[in-house]
């Protein structure tokens, strides 16, 4: 009877709740240039939200702060320090619970003491920041089945920043690089980067360690794949004799991949020990349970967030950094996800349509949002720095070198420092295909049938488009495919007029702006160094229109 009488009580209280808002709204019409009158949640709404807090989230801040009131009353300077025995008796504990291997050695310690010692505040920094993404990690872990552990290869390759970035172009969480993200499904243009999305980037880290995993049946091995590239590893194997073994293939493995496993094994460590070693976390300024997403239907800015509601910009771009500009591109036919302290949660949902109507002091509207959304899908400015070459603008941007000269009316490669380029793409579909370099796609229908140990990945990359290309073209929900199952493809038009068969010979027929990069791009398994080889080139040769150059030997 009690809840009966609950649920009366709340569905009048709502229905008078509403009607309200509906009268706030009729009666101030010009919510464009004014800031409109605010609809509030009543008291029983937001009494219902502490009991849903101390019920269920209030159980799970608990759970985390267990672990954290570990003390063994060292003093607040002491950093301590263990014998080889007690390392590796708590990684063998470690060890015995997850599928990966767990191993303590030389460079496992080497590790150790760089989390544990020299960047002990680093570490207690990232235990804190792991009740904000720790839970989402898990969550998609272990809907893709994947050892939950994985979630510590976010504290090596970003430290739990999800702006990161390295000087070879890896963004985010998960340092996705431009190519690899854009295969699995993360997109950028000048608003919005993917890469920096956590839940994004965290389903791709997903889906591509599953396609690692899958190709070498090893969570170690997919790893050092992840690093540095699966081409590595498996030159790396073959040195090692063909031993599927981390351990036996490490010393053949590039530098730099070398100490990313026993890093992620240090990591794996110090995170559960870390009372141990005298390190406290310091608490984050928002924890995962703290926060809520709502569904943005129409373009938005940050500023219109901060004025009406009062959430501070520094809090919406440490939980949205997707957004590069603070601004949400949300259209009718594209809808964005924006997230919240939960606090805000009601504000937004209660005063949406007021939201986007609103006028900032800035002067921030919708039509001028709208204007920066379509210039941002349209079109690129790159300013050009001292050292860069029309070549490596392309490279950068996934264009060719004709097509830069074609948008700016360049007669040659000559450029300079400061100069102004207008560049189509980062998502535009007007000028990209779904791949890493423009590629034109037939129209005919054709069929790949799967072998074992394939994965999307793999067929994406012989078919030069994405995994998102072969789940549309095929109505696939999720990445599983079958042995013998038959694939809908369309495969990259086949070449142009530009190459021909002489010999034993493939040749190019060099065009006005191409370049050696540009060249071994639209050839299967041509690198530029293989056309610097079967054409003794130096790199100080320019090519020549009409230059006839050696692609590869027809076998």
């Amino acid at each position: 009877m009690d809840k009966f009488i609950l649920s009366v009580i709340f569905s009048l209280t709502f229905f008078a709740h509403s009607f309200a808002g509906i009268i706030g709204l009729a009666s101030n019409p010009d919510t464009v240039s004014l800031k409109p009158a605010m609809i509030f949640d009543t008291p029983l709404l937001r009494h219902l939200d502490s009991l849903i807090f101390d019920s269920f989230n209030g159980r799970k801040y608990a759970e985390k702060q267990e672990r954290k009131h570990v003390d063994y009353n060292y003093a607040a300077d002491f950093i301590p320090s263990f014998p080889d025995s007690v390392y590796e008796q708590r990684i063998e504990s470690l060890n015995i619970e997850t599928p990966i291997e767990l191993t303590y050695n030389k460079e496992v310690k080497k590790f150790i003491h760089l989390y544990a010692v020299k960047k002990r505040d680093l570490t207690a920094r990232m235990l804190g920041l792991a009740d904000l993404y720790f839970p989402m990690f898990e969550e998609q872990l272990d809907r893709f089945d994947m050892p939950l552990e994985i979630k510590y290869l976010a504290i090596v390759e970003s430290a739990l920043i999800p702006t990161a970035g390295s000087n070879k172009g890896a963004k985010g969480l998960w340092q996705f690089m431009y190519g690899t993200g854009k295969v699995y499904g993360l997109k950028v243009t000048s608003l919005v980067d993917d890469r920096y999305d956590p839940y994004k980037a965290t389903v791709a880290a997903c889906e591509h360690l599953t396609d690692l995993y899958n190709i070498y049946g090893d969570w170690s091995l997919a790893l050092a794949a992840y690093n540095s590239g699966a081409g590595n590893v498996n030159r790396a194997l073959r040195r090692a004799g063909g031993t599927k073994n981390y351990w036996a293939v490490w010393p053949f493995l590039p530098r730099e991949t070398r100490g990313y496993v026993p890093a992620f094994i240090a990591v794996n460590y110090v995170m559960n020990y870390a009372p141990e070693h005298n390190i406290k976390a310091v608490d984050p300024e928002y924890y995962y349970f703290d926060t809520d997403t709502v569904t943005v239907n129409d373009v938005l800015a940050f500023d219109q967030l901060n004025e009406l509601f009062g959430i501070p910009l520094k809090e919406l771009k440490a939980l949205n950094p997707t957004y590069k500009k603070g601004i949400i591109p949300a259209t009718a036919d594209k809808k964005y996800l924006l997230r919240l302290r939960n606090e805000y949660v009601a504000d937004f949902l209660n005063n949406e349509q007021a939201l986007y109507a609103y006028k900032t002091k800035k002067g921030i509207e919708r039509d001028k949002l709208l204007a920066e959304v379509k210039k941002a899908k349209d079109r690129n400015i790159h300013i050009v720095r001292s050292g860069e070459s029309l070549g490596l603008i392309a490279k950068k941007y996934h264009v060719y070198v004709s097509q830069i000269k074609s948008w700016n009316g360049l007669r040659s490669n000559t450029i300079y420092p400061g100069q102004k380029l207008v560049l189509f793409g980062s998502g535009s579909s007007k000028y990209y295909s779904n791949s890493r370099t423009p590629v034109k796609r037939s129209s005919e229908k054709s069929y790949h049938k799967v072998k074992s140990g394939e994965n999307l990945g793999l067929i994406a990359k012989k078919y030069k488009c994405t995994t998102t290309d072969l789940k549309e073209w095929n109505n696939l929900k999720n990445s599983r495919i079958y042995p013998n199952q038959k694939l809908l493809v369309y495969k990259p038009a086949t070449k142009s007029a530009s190459s021909l068969k002489e010999g034993k010979y493939l040749y190019h027929i060099v065009r006005k702006g191409d370049t050696l990069w540009d060249i071994a791009k639209e050839y299967d398994g041509v690198t530029v160094d293989k056309i610097k080889r079967l054409n003794h080139f130096k790199n100080s040769n320019k090519l020549k229109p009409g230059q006839k150059i050696k692609i590869a030997v027809i076998s």
